[in-house]
């Protein structure tokens, strides 16, 4: 054990060059989960009305089957199935991604946020699901009684409602975007994990930036869950009151 903790070599006063790199990396890591989760979010919701919703053809809900099959798909594949059918099947086929003038990854960037939030909406449909769910039938009546049609029900009483309920359960869809949004270094996005192989090509380290990108994941899922656990704690006190 003696020789084995004396034969290690580590020299992280070599990667302090490298810092503004991976500052690079960190922007790019929270731009791409926060434009995932948002996207992601108003996916999510717009499927779980669809599979709540009531039309029917011939007693078949098409719009029910459609959300149903969407969220079985994505949630049946894996990621980087869905990453590089997108930033790379598409072009394959001849349907170019949009690019944001002036910026070369512009279009992996567009393609990473497409395939992430098309993935998060097939968990967030299902969170928002259960917290549409969780609200008693008797409020939906209730505003029915005042005058509300359902749409004006579901928007001033039902879903202002139920996203207290849900928070937490995106506030941790965020955090695991965060952590999963590392998948996207294999297209060549310039994000935490892509700065740890640039580094490590550079300085011929491998262990030394992996720390470093362990310890800003780490630190970064770290502030965000304390802060969503102030947030819960702030919404209980406001309904306690």
């Amino acid at each position: 054990m003696f020789i084995l903790a004396t034969s290690i070599n580590m020299d992280f006063s070599s990667m302090t060059k490298y810092m503004p790199m991976f500052m690079e990396g960190i922007l790019m890591t929270l731009a791409l989960s926060l434009a995932t989760v948002i996207l992601g979010t108003l996916i999510g919701f717009i499927m779980s009305l669809l599979k709540r919703s009531q039309f029917n053809i011939w007693g078949i809900k098409p719009l029910n089957i459609l959300a149903t099959i969407y969220t079985q798909v994505i949630r049946g594949t894996p990621m980087l199935l869905q990453v590089y059918l997108i930033v790379y099947g598409l072009p394959g086929i001849g349907v170019q991604l949009p690019k944001i003038a002036g910026w070369e990854d512009s279009r992996v960037f567009i393609g990473c946020v497409a395939a992430l939030a098309i993935n998060s909406g097939a968990y967030v449909c299902e969170i928002f699901r259960s917290g549409l769910a969780a609200i008693d039938k008797g409020q939906s009546e209730a505003g029915r009684s005042l005058g509300l049609s359902s749409k004006q029900t579901m928007r001033y009483i039902i879903v202002p409602q139920a996203i207290k309920v849900i928070l937490p359960a995106l506030g941790n869809e965020l955090i695991m975007m965060i952590k999963e949004s590392s998948i996207v270094s294999v297209v060549g996005l310039f994000d935490i994990m892509y700065t740890h192989n640039i580094v490590k090509g550079a300085t011929l380290r491998t262990f030394e930036p992996l720390i470093i990108a362990g310890v800003i994941y780490l630190i970064l899922t770290t502030i965000l869950t304390t802060s969503l656990g102030l947030l819960e704690r702030r919404l209980n006190t406001d309904v306690a009151k």
